[in-house]
C-alpha cells in the first residue's frame, strides 16, 4: 500500500524542474503518436467494433456490451492508456512509470483481451475475403500445431518468463530508451507473449497446472523485482538519468520501480493463481460428488 501511494504521490507532484533543451513540452505530459503503435491499437479497436456490430445484425441480439465486449474494451483501454497516453511520456523518463507501463500492458490489459477471447469478432470485422483467407490460414495444419506448443502451459509460461527476464537485462532495458526499434519490439514482446502466456492459463491448461505456473511466474518476477528494487546502486543509467528533473534520485527511481514490480505485479499473479487454486478444487470437489452419487446408485 506504502508503495502505491509513492507512486501516486509522485504521479500528482511530478514535474520537472526544467524541460529538457529544445522539447517544447514544458511541464504538460504529451501524448505519444507513434504510427508504430497508433495503428495498430486502433485497428484493433475499429475491426472489433466493426466485427461486433455485423454479428449484432446477424444475431439480433442487442446485448452489445456483454461479458465479452466489456472485457475486450476494457482491455483494449488500458493498453492504449500504457502506450499513447501521457503515461507513455512519463515512461521515457521515469523508470518508475516506465514500469507502471509494462505491468499494465503484461497483467492487465492482455489478460483481459484474452478472457474475451476477441479472434471471432476480430475475423468479423474484416472485408469478407480477407475473413475466408484469414481462417484458411488459421486452420492451416502448421499453424495448428504451432499454437499447441506455443500456447502450452508450460512454453507460454517459459516465453513470458525469458521475454520479461532478458529485456530487463540493464544493458538491453537501457538500449530501449535510445532506439525506438528496440523499445516498440520491447513492447510487442511484452504483450505476445502476455497474450500467449494468459491465453495458456486461461482458456488452455488445466487449472490446478495453471495455478502453478502462476504461481511461478509471481516467483521469478517478484525476484527480479527484488533484485531491482534492493540494489545498492544504479543499474539502469540510462532509464534514470532524467530522475533529478522530477525530484528523485536515479536510485530512488530504480528502487519504486523495483516495487512495482515486486508488489503490485507479484499480486496480480498470486491472485490469479489463487483463482486458479479455487477453481481446481472447486472442479475437484464436483467431480468427487458426482462419483459418489454415481457409486450409491
Amino acid at each position: 500500500m506504502r508503495t502505491l501511494i509513492a507512486i501516486m504521490l509522485i504521479l500528482i507532484t511530478a514535474a520537472p524542474a526544467g524541460a529538457h533543451e529544445g522539447e517544447p513540452h514544458g511541464s504538460a505530459f504529451p501524448w505519444t503518436f507513434d504510427p508504430w503503435i497508433v495503428v495498430p491499437v486502433v485497428l484493433a479497436g475499429g475491426l472489433y467494433a466493426l466485427g461486433s456490430i455485423r454479428l449484432l445484425l446477424r444475431s439480433n441480439d442487442r446485448k452489445l456490451l456483454d461479458r465479452s465486449s466489456l472485457a475486450f474494451w476494457a482491455g483494449w483501454a488500458v493498453l492504449a492508456a500504457a502506450l499513447i497516453s501521457p503515461l507513455h511520456f512519463l515512461g521515457e523518463h521515469l523508470f518508475t512509470f516506465h514500469m507502471i507501463e509494462h505491468e499494465l500492458v503484461m497483467a492487465v490489459s492482455a489478460p483481459l483481451i484474452v478472457l474475451a477471447r476477441p479472434i471471432g469478432v476480430l475475423l468479423w470485422g474484416l472485408p469478407r475475403p480477407l475473413r475466408h483467407l484469414a481462417r484458411k490460414a488459421m486452420k492451416a495444419g502448421a499453424v495448428e500445431r504451432g499454437w499447441a506448443v506455443l500456447s502450452g502451459g508450460t512454453m507460454a509460461t517459459f516465453l513470458h518468463g525469458l521475454a520479461i527476464w532478458a529485456w530487463h537485462a540493464p544493458v538491453l532495458f537501457d538500449a530501449t530508451v535510445t532506439d525506438i526499434l528496440l523499445h516498440r519490439l520491447q513492447h510487442l514482446s511484452f504483450f505476445l507473449t502476455a497474450v500467449l502466456f494468459w491465453w495458456a492459463m486461461i482458456w488452455r491448461s488445466d487449472r490446478g497446472k495453471a495455478a502453478w505456473d502462476l504461481f511461478l511466474t509471481m516467483l521469478h518476477t517478484s525476484v527480479l523485482g527484488a533484485l531491482i528494487a534492493l540494489s545498492p546502486q544504479v543499474a539502469y543509467v540510462s532509464q534514470t538519468k532524467s530522475a533529478a528533473e522530477w525530484g528523485l534520485t536515479p536510485l530512488e527511481d530504480q528502487q519504486l520501480a523495483g516495487l512495482v514490480m515486486w508488489v503490485p505485479g507479484g499480486i496480480v499473479y498470486a491472485g490469479a493463481a489463487m483463482a486458479m487454486l479455487a477453481l481446481w478444487i472447486s472442479g475437484s470437489s464436483r467431480r468427487g460428488l458426482h462419483a459418489s452419487r454415481f457409486r450409491a446408485s
